[in-house]
């Protein structure tokens, strides 16, 4: 069916106006509607009323000339360029050449006009001027875009950009509502920015699925794929999304979603959808960030190409400058963690350089009178001095381990290596070592209960956690005492704790306990890093298990510890 074009004629002469329209009514590439006009002050009344596609201008008009007209229907009566195509008698060429200067798109000599030549020249003035209007209009999408884009990334807050892009976005469509959709890895996604307040009727699917979980439901409903457009940080013009067909089977293409009730919810005439992507480090495959969509519901909205292009073009805008946000968020991470860490390590110098001093003085003092006055000191004095050299130098190796593993723990997790442990042997060989090394002062009781058969551990965390709780419990409990050691086999899960009957630990102090160099208030002249409790929480955290502590003041502290018996890394180690 022929695009029907709606034409003026303005000629004083009534048997030329007859013949011009017999000749364009009988174009089989056109089709026209023809008004007709006899004078100036008419043609104006018409232009005034309705939009015409064309123009026959004559010349020699009885109230004013064809210049006159011309120059008055630009400058008052047409927001935008309407071709006119002058005709002129023998003799006024160029009067019309003149005419054609000030925007006249064509000129014809009545005296040489023919059928073929009427209908080919007005053929392509509409052609020219649907070019023009063409191009009128893309250029003015690109400016309004640029602006668009302008705006989005004048800020690499995503939180910000997020907002601009929906506020600009929604300004550019003209539509009711524009949100931005964000999928998660691992978990459902969500509205990340709406340009209004969500309501009930543009809700979007209340859970949107992995790309893995979307590939079984494309499988499912595969009758429902039509096409498979590439996703690709560039994506090419999205087609139309007709009144007839609704838009689910795109998303189901893309592997987004396997929420049964998306196809109610994305409504095919009221939303229009196009992906987020994000390069992929080289990878061909984009990453897949989310959707941005268009929404109108207030009235008849058919979304035209022109429409998905443009948000299509926003959605590259948006992901450059989503990923521009993203690596600067990145870059800000890694600077205050470079900053943490040298933190950290000025803190293990200024800990090791004062920790070092108190037991290295003791040990060159027992060196120096070994040295200087051995002869005149009996075996005992000598073994005493020996003992305190080798006192220190222990403390001292086990403060190097220390700092060695919270380093490790601050810069990268150890190997986490678990193996079937039997719990009561294990725990009742390092009680024995400690029993060993434990002055009188200090009773060390263990009790066992339950089943803790079938446990599997990292030998070396867990001896980590055992010594530094069981070497706290003794340090800070001066006065002596007991300290207890109490073993709990569940169905699941192990738990030990150990109470002493120390000095306790102020409530102020004890929310910080577990962070590396955190000490209690009042331990005094007590020596100690802060590393303990810091290095047994790493070590349990990689077991996946939990520790707590609860604690008064002069009445003792209790540490406990749960542990799964069988950690999702065991599960796959052969028994």
């Amino acid at each position: 069916m022929l695009d029907t074009w709606t034409l003026l004629i303005i000629d004083d002469c009534a048997a030329d106006r007859k013949i011009y329209r017999r000749y364009l009514l009988k174009d089989p590439h056109q089709s026209y509607q023809i008004l007709e006009a006899d004078c100036a002050e008419e043609a104006i009344a018409l232009c005034q009323k309705m939009r015409f596609d064309v123009i026959l201008l004559d010349f020699c008009l009885p109230d004013m000339s064809g210049l006159e007209l011309f120059d008055r229907m630009q400058q008052k009566i047409f927001e935008t360029s309407v071709p006119v195509i002058m005709l002129t008698g023998r003799g006024d060429e160029e009067i019309a050449v003149q005419a054609m200067k000030r925007g006249a798109l064509d000129y014809l000599v009545k005296q040489h006009l023919t059928q073929d030549v009427l209908q080919l020249t007005v053929r392509n003035a509409i052609k020219q001027s649907c070019l023009q209007a063409q191009l009128h209009k893309t250029q003015e999408r690109q400016r309004l875009i640029a602006t668009t884009a302008l705006r989005i990334r004048q800020s690499l807050n995503l939180e910000q950009i997020l907002n601009t892009a929906v506020a600009e976005v929604q300004q550019l469509l003209k539509c009711d509502r524009v949100i931005v959709y964000q999928f998660a890895p691992d978990a459902d996604g969500k509205i990340v920015a709406s340009s209004v307040e969500p309501c009930r009727t543009v809700a979007l699917c209340d859970r949107v699925g992995t790309r893995e979980e979307a590939g079984e439901q494309r499988k499912e409903r595969g009758k429902l794929i039509t096409h498979s457009p590439p996703c690709t940080l560039h994506p090419a013009p999205l087609p139309l999304v007709p009144n007839t067909q609704s838009p689910i089977p795109y998303i189901y293409e893309l592997g987004l979603c396997n929420c049964v009730s998306l196809k109610e919810q994305f409504n095919p005439k009221a939303n229009l959808i196009v992906p987020i992507n994000l390069s992929n480090n080289g990878n061909p495959t984009p990453k897949l960030w989310g959707l941005l969509i268009a929404h109108h519901n207030s009235g008849e909205r058919q979304w035209q190409t022109d429409d998905a292009q443009m948000l299509n073009e926003v959605s590259v805008q948006l992901a450059i400058a989503i990923q521009q946000a993203e690596l600067l968020a990145q870059t800000q991470a890694a600077l205050a963690k470079e900053k943490q860490l040298n933190a950290f390590k000025s803190q293990i110098i200024a800990t090791v350089s004062h920790e070092y001093r108190t037991p290295l003085t003791s040990i060159l003092a027992a060196a120096s009178t070994l040295v200087k006055h051995s002869q005149q000191l009996d075996e005992s004095k000598q073994e005493r001095f020996l003992g305190i050299i080798e006192q220190k130098a222990r403390y001292m190796s086990k403060l190097v381990d220390d700092m060695l593993l919270v380093n490790q723990f601050e810069l990268e997790k150890p190997k986490f290596q678990p193996i079937r442990l039997d719990l009561l042997q294990f725990f009742a060989d390092l009680i024995e070592q400690e029993r060993e090394t434990v002055g009188d002062r200090h009773e060390l009781i263990f009790q066992i209960t339950g089943n803790n058969q079938d446990f599997w551990g990292d030998r070396g965390l867990l001896q980590q956690i055992f010594t530094n709780l069981i070497s706290n419990a003794i340090k800070y409990s001066p006065d002596g005492g007991s300290v207890e050691f109490h073993l709990i086999g569940k169905e699941s899960q192990v738990i030990f704790y150990i109470k002493d009957q120390g000095i306790g630990i102020p409530m102020a102090d004890q929310k910080n306990l577990f962070q590396s160099f955190s000490r209690g208030s009042n331990v005094d002249t007590i020596p100690g890093t802060g590393l303990g409790l810091a290095i047994a929480k790493a070590c349990v955290e990689l077991h996946g298990g939990d520790i707590t502590l609860s604690s008064q003041v002069g009445q003792g502290t209790k540490v406990t510890v749960s542990l799964p018996k069988i950690c999702p890394i065991a599960q796959l180690s052969p028994s």
